[in-house]
């Protein structure tokens, strides 16, 4: 089962930003971007740093707390 690790997804909403235009900002194909917000796969971190910066947010917010908590717990 996927777990979702992160909410790249849910920001670029509340940011009224694409995944397309994520995609142009970045220089790589929409398709990797896709695969990020549907948690089928996770970007470098260097990646998630340069997402918080394009979409003006703290980079904790692109990751999911409950999923983050559970690594803590085990």
């Amino acid at each position: 089962m996927v777990k979702d690790i992160n909410r790249i997804k849910v920001v670029l909403v509340e940011k009224k930003r694409t995944n397309k235009w994520l995609a142009e900002q970045l220089g790589c194909a929409p398709t990797t971007v896709s695969k990020w917000c549907t948690n089928a796969c996770q970007p470098p971190m260097e990646t998630y740093l340069r997402i918080a910066k394009l979409l003006d947010v703290e980079i904790d917010k692109l990751l999911n707390n409950e999923y983050a908590n559970e690594l803590v717990n085990e």
